[in-house]
C-alpha cells in the first residue's frame, strides 16, 4: 500500500509540471494614480521631423507620449510643447483631458531602446499631467509611475 500510494504522489507530481509562459509582447503600462493600468493596444510612429509619439488604448482611455526624437535618452516634460504627455477619459459626458507642456506638469520620457531594423521602442515614463478641462469631477493632477513600454511597434 505504501508503495502505491507513493507511486500515486510521483506520478501527480510529474503530470502537474507544465510550463505556462506567456509574453506580455509588446506592453505598456504602469501606475496611475497608484492602480495598476495596462493598455491592451500600443502603438508608435515616427513623423517626417524625427519626432516620436507612442500611443496607448485601454477602452476609452488614451495615453499619448511625445518625443522629440528616438535617440536613447531623457526627454523632460513640462519644458516644452514637443515633449509631452497626454491623457484623455472619453465617456458619455464627453472627453476629460489631463497634459504636460510648457510650464504645464512635470515628468519624463526615457527611450532605452529603438530597434531600427525590427521597428519597436522602448523605455519608461512618468508624469504629473494637469487637468485642462478644468473638470471638477476629477482631481486637478494625474500622475502616472514606474511605467514602461515596451517592444512598441512603430508603424
Amino acid at each position: 500500500m505504501k508503495k502505491q500510494f507513493l507511486f500515486m504522489i510521483m506520478l501527480f507530481s510529474l503530470i502537474s509540471c507544465t510550463e505556462d509562459v506567456s509574453f506580455n509582447n509588446p506592453s505598456f503600462q504602469g501606475l496611475k494614480d497608484n492602480v495598476f493600468w495596462r493598455a491592451v493596444e500600443s502603438k508608435a510612429s515616427i513623423a517626417a521631423n524625427g519626432s516620436l509619439t507612442i500611443e496607448a488604448y485601454s477602452g476609452n482611455e488614451v495615453i499619448t507620449l511625445n518625443a522629440t526624437s528616438t535617440t536613447a535618452q531623457t526627454y523632460f516634460l513640462g519644458t516644452s510643447t514637443s515633449k509631452t504627455a497626454k491623457y484623455a477619459l472619453t465617456d458619455k459626458d464627453g472627453t476629460i483631458t489631463f497634459t504636460t507642456g510648457l510650464e504645464l506638469g512635470d515628468g519624463q520620457i526615457v527611450i532605452t531602446d529603438y530597434d531600427e531594423v525590427n521597428k519597436t521602442v522602448s523605455g519608461t515614463f512618468k508624469f504629473n499631467a494637469e487637468n485642462t478641462d478644468n473638470n471638477p469631477l476629477v482631481g486637478p493632477i494625474l500622475n502616472f509611475q514606474q511605467s514602461v513600454f515596451y517592444k512598441v511597434p512603430i508603424r
